[in-house]
Formats: structure tokens, C-alpha cells, sequence
């Protein structure tokens, strides 16, 4: 059992950023993915960026924006979003793929003027 707990959500102005940080209830091996997705009014979830062993993929609308890093403890996933746009706009959740996929309660990003 993986328990994910997600911060650093909340309401920053177009071209502003934010981190959000994901703590896993146990340690998780650098060789498993660590990610974040997030879901949108009425859309499907959707990858946002990912970690494995250290390497990161992203999806393309957030390339160059955003930033995945794992913690030097063994059980965090960060995720640094710059330049946000209002379409960044979603309910973001941590996701730990071991034998089986756990995620997090999500964190609410608005971006609003």
C-alpha cells in the first residue's frame, strides 16, 4: 500500500509559477516511475511529466515550462511549473507505478487573471 500526498497547489496569475511537491508513504526505487498528471473540467486525465531512473519525458504543452525532479529521499516527486498559462488550469495528481498504479488525492492549479 502507497499512500501519496500532494502540495504546493493554488491560485497564481497567468505567467506565474508554482511548485508542487508529491511525499509517497515509502521509499520507491529510482527504477520505478514516478509522474504527475492532471485533469481538467470535463477532460480526461492526461500525463504531464514523468521520472524513471532519471529520465523525464513531458507532455508537449508543458515542454520547456515545467520541470520533474525526484528528492534525495527516496519517497518525493517534485514538480516546477513556470510560465503558466490559463489552459494549465487542473486538478493535479501524483502516480507511482510499482506493481500496481497509486495516486494521490490531487492539488487544485488555477490560473486566472
Amino acid at each position: 500500500q502507497v499512500t501519496l500526498v500532494e502540495s504546493g497547489g493554488g491560485l497564481v496569475q497567468p505567467g506565474g509559477s508554482l511548485n508542487l511537491s508529491c511525499t509517497a508513504s515509502v521509499d520507491i526505487f529510482r527504477a520505478y516511475t514516478m509522474a504527475w498528471y492532471r485533469q481538467a473540467p470535463g477532460e480526461q486525465r492526461e500525463l504531464v511529466a514523468k521520472i524513471t531512473d532519471g529520465r523525464t519525458t513531458y507532455a508537449d504543452s508543458v515542454s520547456g515550462r515545467f520541470t520533474i525532479w525526484r528528492g534525495t529521499t527516496r519517497n518525493t516527486v517534485f514538480l516546477q511549473m513556470n510560465n503558466l498559462k490559463l489552459e494549465d488550469t487542473a486538478v493535479y495528481y501524483c502516480n507511482v507505478q510499482t506493481r500496481a498504479m497509486w495516486w494521490g488525492q490531487g492539488t487544485q492549479v488555477t490560473v486566472s487573471s
